[in-house]
């Protein structure tokens, strides 16, 4: 079993517990072709890719500069497919395979303030649905994981990226501002006590690729299986009117 990050110091707890160690940056290209490089020379070919890059990047569209949006979609998007690309072959070689992607309820709502990590995390989706066609029939399987709130560090960096877009003044600053409070409300307040651990997914995912027929799709949480069955079923307009009793419009006042 292999395990990759940026920076390995970060998983070398993973390492002790019997991990290969490898360094990977998903927005790098030379990296990921030397991560999967040395891992078929070791074992042939991949088996299982999980990937689980990615971040939150919150805030306003209008204001949100489109250097950090492109890094948002590097991260959560084009890694994913560089490096799916990258195993492929090999899978395809050996006549199976299974490739995780890891989602999020969010790629199948929207909730307001986070109009391009939704957008990423919709793309993981599509990208999933139309793979899966493309390699059932040599043996790979595509397997979506699609969590709710989690406890990790995801809520800090999404409150970051709210500030750096602005939340002092302007036509989207008491707007920026709510989104804010309101990640931080989901992560570090009342809602974070029914949030799951990140074990949660962990187990879900061991699941889905110890399964000889996996399914497409793994809801991760009562509250996602909730907001996603939702959406599913409201209209636009209806679901729009519960937002913004949650959510300020832009431009009102604080």
């Amino acid at each position: 079993m292999y395990a990759s990050a940026r920076n390995l110091d970060s998983i070398r707890d993973l390492g002790e517990r019997g991990c290969n160690l490898v360094a990977l940056d998903v927005t790098d290209q030379d990296s990921m072709v030397a991560a999967v490089s040395a891992i078929e020379e070791a074992e042939g070919a991949v088996g299982v890719l999980v990937n689980n890059a990615g971040y939150g990047l919150h805030g306003a569209i209008e204001t949100t500069p489109l250097e950090d949006i492109r890094a948002q979609f590097d991260t959560n998007f084009f890694g994913l497919v560089a490096l799916t690309q990258l195993v492929l072959p090999g899978m395809r070689r050996q006549g199976w395979g299974k490739i995780v992607n890891i989602s999020s309820m969010g790629g199948k709502l929207t909730l307001p303030g986070g109009g391009f990590y939704h957008a990423s995390k919709h793309a993981v989706e599509a990208f999933s649905d139309a793979l899966r066609f493309e390699t059932a029939s040599f043996g790979i399987n595509v397997i979506v994981i699609e969590p709710g709130l989690i406890k990790t560090h995801f809520g800090d960096t999404a409150i970051g990226t709210v500030e750096a877009t602005g939340i002092e003044d302007g036509p989207y600053g008491f707007f920026n501002q709510s989104v804010m409070l309101k990640i931080n409300g989901a992560y570090n307040g009342k809602l974070a006590n029914s949030a799951s651990s990140p074990a949660a997914v962990a187990r879900v995912i061991e699941r889905a690729i110890s399964s000889k027929r996996p399914r497409t799709r793994y809801p991760v949480t009562v509250g996602a299986r909730l907001l996603m069955g939702a959406r599913r079923v409201l209209p636009d307009r209806v679901f729009d009117l519960l937002l913004q009793r949650q959510y300020p419009s832009p431009g009102a006042g604080g």
